[in-house]
């Protein structure tokens, strides 16, 4: 079992930027970061793996946002710039075996933290 908690939300203005960490309990072979929007299905943003030397981005956010993990502290990150109005949403961490998109291929979830981007 691997708790997963987000922390790094808030509101920000468009073109700004905000850091996501997510603090894992235990180790996670591949994490990823997926968001939902009201009304919308959950989607994926960004996945990495243990190493850190494969990284995977929805094309959305290709060339704004980062991924990249410490495993010392077992933490993931996600670095987002240039933040636009359609990238708010409540951002949720994930942790399981494979980098993938699809988010029933992750075992493990946090809370969420909500990413509110004003125009």
């Amino acid at each position: 079992q691997v708790q997963l908690v987000e922390f790094g939300g808030g509101l920000v203005q468009a073109g700004g930027s905000l850091r996501l960490s997510c603090a894992a309990s235990g180790r996670s072979n591949a994490m990823g970061w997926f968001r939902q929007a009201p009304g919308k299905v959950r989607e994926f943003v960004a996945a990495i793996n243990w190493s850190g030397d494969s990284t995977y981005y929805a094309d959305s956010v290709k060339g704004r946002f980062t991924i990249s993990r410490e495993n010392a502290k077992n933490t993931v990150y996600l670095q987002m710039n240039s933040l636009k109005p359609e990238d708010t949403a409540v951002y949720y961490c994930a942790a399981g075996k494979y980098m993938r998109s699809d988010a029933k291929l992750y075992d493990y979830w946090g809370q969420g933290t909500q990413v509110t981007v004003s125009s």
